[in-house]
């Protein structure tokens, strides 16, 4: 098993919290990942739909056989009445690490254990793979990004425009498999399956097609409306298919920052999906060479840094805090992580050679906040990490 980022935060709850949860996008690599960590632990799938009716029918009968063991239950959301029972049983025998929860349909996980376990669950996301844990590195502490350049070893093998094309999901890397056939599976498989259950849609196709319109609109300003009307579906319609997906782990939202300097923001999120490989599948982008050549390449790289640095924070075991900034007259950055006690900037560029222009965002931000040295980042698609125009420039590898 390849090394997950996620491990040392998951083996410390588990010392000192009675449930764990870990949820995340279906092939994750969620069962992978426990069942390594706690491999002394009973392992039960409430997929197999036996174990599942027994669950739901006899709950204290199934649980009696884990009396005084430690248990995995994987895809656990599809037992909903099963949390209580759970619940019972840590009040009764408050041991650590008694349950493992795992599952892939969040708002589902989540809503129970909001219910029946608050203050007795510790709960960490595991996304695919970032880069650094494909090619089993450290991730660089967030917190340097614009006042450190860390040395990353630049990659031997692959180019930039190959891990996009590929994604990031476990299996297309460790199986070395064909990312389009598989993806094209994964897509059916999501659909037919998380889709049907969480929602009641006859037509299919039309999901289908609602996916492919969120992916060229990534990067974008989410108009809901525009989405329905593009989709021939009602604007709650879009809005509720969108949150499935987001529920499944496919696309997330980026809010704008509060942080106005007196000037009038908009109010729109933007869109992104959590893989690049299955965007690329979605855009219809059949090998790498044509993703370089693709008018949404731009679009592309930026989801890609959006979600490496989404990754870094959920594996660290942190809330992502995640936002971009633009006021009403078109001024804009990219990415703004919030630290709380300070923020910072960042600019995404797809170009593989830093011109002038590209720091024209982070200059603006500086002005208006006064502070011509705070710390700012660019990450573009370039080779070389350096300083420059007191603004730490970024290769993507090395961010």
């Amino acid at each position: 098993m390849t090394p997950r980022l996620l491990e040392k935060n998951i083996r410390k709850a588990a010392e000192q919290y009675p449930v764990i949860t870990v949820t995340g996008p279906r092939q994750s690599g969620k069962t992978t990942l426990i069942r390594a960590l706690f491999p002394d632990n009973e392992y039960v799938s409430l997929e197999e739909p036996e174990l599942r009716q027994l669950a739901s029918e006899d709950p204290r009968g199934f649980l009696t056989q884990f009396s005084g063991k430690n248990v995995i239950l994987d895809e656990v959301q599809r037992t909903p009445d099963f949390f209580s029972y759970i619940q019972t049983r840590v009040d009764e025998v408050d041991r650590p690490g008694q349950f493992i929860l795992s599952g892939s349909q969040n708002f589902l996980l989540m809503k129970n254990i909001s219910q029946t376990l608050a203050g007795r669950c510790a709960v960490f996301h595991l996304m695919p793979f970032s880069l650094n844990e494909l090619r089993q590195l450290p991730d660089p502490p967030i917190e340097d990004i614009g006042q450190k350049i860390s040395s990353i070893p630049e990659p031997e093998n692959e180019k930039l425009f190959d891990y996009l094309f590929r994604g990031f999901y476990p299996r297309i890397h460790d199986k070395n498999l064909d990312a389009q056939e598989w993806l094209k599976n994964y897509t059916q498989t999501y659909i037919e399956r998380d889709v049907r259950d969480l929602i009641n849609i006859g037509d299919l196709e039309s999901f289908r097609r609602f996916m492919g319109l969120c992916a060229g609109r990534v990067g974008q300003l989410l108009n809901l409306s525009s989405l329905a009307v593009d989709c021939g579906i009602t604007h709650t319609t879009a809005k509720r298919w969108l949150s499935v997906l987001e529920t499944g782990f496919i696309t997330t939202l980026l809010r704008p920052h509060y942080q106005n300097f007196n000037k009038r923001l908009v109010k729109s999120p933007k869109l992104y999906f959590l893989d690049t490989g299955l965007l690329c599948y979605l855009l219809r982008i059949r090998s790498p060479e044509d993703l370089l050549l693709n008018a949404s390449r731009g679009a592309i790289f930026e989801n890609y840094v959006v979600a490496e640095l989404l990754k870094r924070r959920l594996h660290a075991g942190h809330e992502p805090d995640l936002y971009f900034w633009r006021d009403s007259t078109g001024h804009e950055l990219d990415i703004i992580i919030d630290l709380g006690n300070r923020l910072i900037p960042i600019e995404v560029k797809s170009g593989h050679t830093i011109a002038k222009d590209f720091f024209n965002g982070l200059n603006f931000w500086k002005t208006l906040s006064n502070n011509p040295s705070a710390p700012t980042a660019l990450i573009y698609a370039g080779n070389r990490s350096l300083y420059q125009k007191n603004t730490a420039v970024y290769s993507w590898w090395n961010f």
